[in-house]
């Protein structure tokens, strides 16, 4: 006997993740706070800094979310006290 098979398999898409704790839900989309480095300027002293960041997300899986859109490969998230933070403030790693 003989038979020709075809399988079609799902387009790989190559997204990014990080916790559901991370992300920030609001009416006007969804966010994150990314950690950034400054550098000594005229913006004020050098150190870690958050920013917050918006982001389209995709679906979930356990405590992941992916994200679509709107975070670069290996940016630092905040993790824990999004409702405390605004844009600028500092931050320490740990």
């Amino acid at each position: 006997m003989f038979a020709r098979v075809e399988v079609l398999l799902p387009t790989e898409r190559t997204f990014w993740s990080c916790r559901r704790r991370s992300v920030l839900s609001a009416p006007f989309g969804d966010s994150v706070y990314v950690i950034e480095k400054r550098e000594a300027g005229t913006n004020g002293p050098a150190g870690l800094f958050i920013r917050q960041q918006f982001i389209r997300s995709g679906g979930a899986r356990g405590d992941f979310v992916s994200i679509e859109t709107g975070l670069k490969p290996a940016s630092g998230v905040v993790s824990s006290g999004l409702f405390k933070l605004r844009n600028g403030m500092p931050v320490v790693e740990k």
